[in-house]
């Protein structure tokens, strides 16, 4: 019975196959009829295939090629489909032939056309294919297998193709090994692509490409030293290997981006001479190479110079001059490329508005976005962050939320997006909201992002955000925390640079001290240029003006700022014959003062009693360092003279000056009169601010003290009716002090702290022993109006005192004790504290406002200049 069945099961198969050849064959011909004539039958032949112009036909063809089961015609076929656009039809008749070597020729056809249409998923797609199939790639796959992996950063699948080549008996085919060492550089696997390069070499299989691609690894991995290394050894390896076009344009933009300007002139001239210049792609990196070391003139006559340009040219022009500040040049250059009716793409215009941001020209960026817009030019990622840049350097808020609105709808979570595209836009707008001055915004924005996918760029852009506005507290605090997450990634010197703006600002020492102590360890050596100033600036506004010349000292390199920053920190310590040394140390060094220069040694002279000095170098500004003064200048002069009792020089000063005189003028001039008890020339400022209507209200706190001086008690309560009326208040005093277990801080009248009948206790104490030493407090004579004991209360509540008693009891004996305040020292806290230090084991440095009061053993270093 089973052979019964199994007989008519075969008749069944035979009947069905018949039937299915006879309707194929009826759609073979219902097809056919459309290309062929009616009175011919459809002719099977390569002249006949030749003819087809569709894919439709083409189908027709190979249906009777399988119907007639002419298989030597497929690989025809596939020839045919491949020419008419349709690779996936000619992969399916592929897949039906059986793996033969000859044959794998049309695999490759398949994988470069997708590699060429930069389809690389689907060149991997279709070499797994070939490989389940049975077939062996030859020397010709792998190139584009392999490309494919780099483009990707498919690190892993590069490293399989590797081994099945390997495997294969192609280890030493040179081809294949050089696209091994290229995938390798492209996934970032540096080492890997140099131990394949290496491994070449012994086999003696290199040649100017294998070269060509170790160097390109390097160099796109950042790793530019070692780039410019491999393309020295290359040149004198002795092998013959002369660097060809492909060599130039590798090894020049790593020129660009380590500075290396002499190097590249000397691959500029072997360009010349090996007549390479001519190419395109030479050119254009000729041009970026000078652009980067800022020699846009030498940039500009190899651009004049190119017989071909591209749009690349034009835009490595545009972005050069754009960067070094040639505005100007750059929309020249702008006009020039809309002239010539080159088009203007999205790099063009992201060019342009990148670097009038860079430049803190934000308006002038909004500017070209409009004009962009209005083109047709559609935004990218780089086009939206430069824009958000601008929109921070002009504190343009609101244009900054239309571009984040934009972002939004166009940019943030698209498909063609990436995390780290979205996460590039992001802090791009923490940058923007922080610096516009909503700073809880931008930390709404950084809470948002989750903690694993925040990179360096999003904690630094969020600490200087806190950092620049005041919040200095909120930046330290943020700063530990990116110790402390799950997701630890060391801040970089740019984050190092944020948390020692806030320890300046906080005059934290300690913490100052650790970050120091941190790029240190970090082997960060040398540190960079921007952040031994900032360590400078740090250690001179927390009171250790040593530690920041020490700094200064171990500096390799120094900019101007380097030597202002020093001398500002001498400057605000009191110490102007400091400050005038390391000033002729500057100029015997070869540089050149400026007009912020001549700011800082005017302070320094002002708040060191250097007042024939100051006037000399006043004197001396426009006619030897030719710097016109400034505002500025005539507002050091002013506190200058009026601080060493030369009120009547000051008025002419203010008389003399080739510009209207400013509130800030006016205000320096009536605090000089409260130096100095002047009631006249003090009501005379006063008037003079009262009609600029100056929106600083200190002045008229000034005026008070004046008249209190004077005890002229009437116009004191003149004077604080007015204040009352105006809603004037004066800015509450807050001092922070270093103690054991971090910085604490004090209010006026402040009586929450835990230790706060301690603080009054010793504080009673100190004034009783202070004034047996000849201590009268100078409270008094300014409370009028209040009674005994409230001036008591309030003689014994300034926050500078109550600082100053937490860090005696809290500071170990012989240890200074570092105070801060938010406004200038009171006169009685002044003279309270020459007096105590000397009864005390510790040195005092007080920080106020405007400068730094050291006392010790009974004196100041202010000598009453403050």
């Amino acid at each position: 019975m089973l052979g019964n069945w199994l007989r008519k099961q075969r008749e069944r198969n035979i009947h069905l196959r018949g039937q299915h050849h006879r309707r194929l064959s009826l759609l073979v011909c219902a097809v056919a009829q459309e290309t062929a004539p009616a009175a011919e039958a459809p002719l099977i032949s390569v002249a006949r295939l030749e003819q087809c112009r569709s894919v439709n036909q083409v189908n027709a063809f190979y249906l009777q090629v399988i119907v007639q089961r002419l298989s030597h015609l497929a690989t025809h076929v596939i020839r045919t489909y491949i020419s008419c656009a349709a690779p996936a039809r000619a992969q399916l008749v592929l897949e039906r032939l059986s793996p033969a070597p000859e044959d794998v020729y049309w695999w490759n056809q398949l994988i470069r056309e997708s590699a060429s249409n930069e389809s690389f998923n689907d060149v991997l797609r279709q070499f797994r294919k070939l490989l389940r199939l049975g077939w062996k790639p030859d020397h010709y796959t792998f190139p584009f297998v392999l490309k494919a992996c780099g483009e990707l950063r498919t690190l892993r699948g590069g490293a399989a193709v590797h081994a099945v080549a390997g495997l294969i008996g192609l280890e030493c085919n040179v081809f294949v090994c050089n696209a091994v060492v290229a995938m390798y550089g492209r996934c970032g696997a540096v080492e890997d692509a140099r131990k394949m390069f290496d491994e070449m070499r012994d086999r003696g299989v290199c040649d100017v490409i294998s070269w060509n691609s170790i160097v390109a690894g390097y160099v796109q991995s950042g790793d530019v030293k070692r780039g410019l290394r491999m393309f020295d050894k290359m040149v004198e390896s002795g092998c013959g290997f002369r660097p060809d076009a492909v060599s130039l344009v590798n090894v020049l933009p790593a020129c660009g981006a380590a500075g290396e300007l002499t190097r590249g002139r000397k691959v500029h001239g072997y360009a010349v001479k090996s007549c390479l210049c001519e190419d395109v792609f030479v050119g254009n990196a000729l041009v970026d190479m000078y652009a980067k070391c800022e020699k846009m003139d030498e940039a500009m006559r190899v651009f004049e110079g190119m017989e071909t340009r591209d749009v690349v040219s034009w835009n490595a022009m545009v972005t050069g001059f754009a960067q070094i500040g040639r505005y100007e040049d750059a929309l020249d250059l702008f006009e020039r490329m809309r002239e010539s009716e080159i088009e203007l793409n999205v790099v063009t215009w992201s060019a342009v508005i990148a670097g009038y941001a860079q430049r803190g020209l934000g308006h002038e960026s909004l500017d070209v976005f409009r004009e962009m817009m209005v083109s047709g030019s559609k935004p990218n990622i780089v086009t939206v962050s430069s824009l958000l840049s601008g929109c921070a350097s002009a504190g343009a808020l609101l244009n900054g939320k239309e571009t984040h609105c934009y972002a939004i709808k166009c940019i943030l979570n698209h498909e063609d997006s990436t995390a780290g595209d979205d996460l590039m836009v992001y802090n791009s707008l923490i940058d923007m909201y922080g610096k516009c001055q909503c700073v809880g915004v931008a930390r709404m924005m950084f809470a948002a992002i989750p903690q694993g996918d925040r990179n360096v760029v999003t904690w630094t852009v969020m600490i200087g955000a806190y950092a620049q506005h005041g919040e200095a507290n909120e930046a330290l605090s943020l700063f530990a925390q990116m110790f402390k997450q799950e997701y630890f990634i060391p801040p970089n010197l740019f984050t190092i640079s944020c948390a020692l703006m806030a320890c300046a600002r906080l005059a934290a020492l300690r913490v100052g001290k650790q970050i120091h102590a941190y790029v240190l360890r970090s082997s960060r050596e040398p540190c960079m240029l921007f952040v031994s100033n900032c360590l400078i600036d740090m250690y001179s506004k927390a009171g250790d003006v040593e530690a920041a010349a020490a700094v200064f000292e171990h500096m390799r390199q120094r900019n101007a700022a380097s030597w202002t920053s020093l001398m500002t920190g001498y400057g605000i310590h009191g110490r102007g014959e400091e400050t005038l040394r390391v000033f002729h140390e500057m100029r015997r060094a070869g540089w050149v003062a400026d007009g912020v220069t001549f700011v800082v040694l005017l302070y320094a002279c002002s708040h060191s009693g250097m007042a024939d000095e100051g006037v000399q170098l006043f004197r001396k500004m426009k006619r030897e360092f030719g710097v016109v003064p400034g505002v500025e200048h005539y507002v050091c002069m002013v506190d200058l003279l009026g601080r060493n009792g030369r009120l009547n020089e000051a008025v002419k000063v203010i008389k003399d000056m080739p510009m209207e005189a400013t509130p800030i003028i006016w205000y320096a001039m009536l605090s000089a009169c409260r130096l100095q008890a002047n009631v006249e020339l003090g009501e005379y400022a006063a008037k003079h601010l009262m009609e600029l209507e100056s929106g600083n209200d200190g002045w008229l706190t000034l005026l008070s003290n004046i008249y209190a001086n004077a005890r002229r008690w009437k116009d004191v309560a003149r004077v604080r009716s007015l204040m009352k009326h105006s809603g004037i208040k004066k800015k509450p005093g807050c001092s922070w002090v270093q103690g054991k277990k971090g910085t604490a801080s004090f209010f006026v009248g402040d009586r929450s702290h835990p230790m706060s009948s301690q603080i009054y206790n010793l504080l009673s104490d100190l004034v009783q022993r202070i004034k047996q030493l000849g201590y009268v407090p100078e409270t008094a004579f300014a409370l009028h109006d209040v009674d005994d004991e409230e001036k008591n209360d309030l003689l014994f509540e300034h926050s500078e005192k109550l600082a100053l008693a937490y860090g005696i009891l809290t500071t170990p004996a012989g240890m200074p004790i570092r105070i801060t305040k938010n406004i200038r020292v009171c006169g009685d806290c002044h003279t309270a504290m020459t007096y105590i230090s000397r009864i005390i084991d510790h040195d005092i440095i007080l920080r106020d406002s405007s400068r730094f009061h050291h006392f010790k053993n009974g004196s100041c270093s202010c000598r009453c200049h403050w």
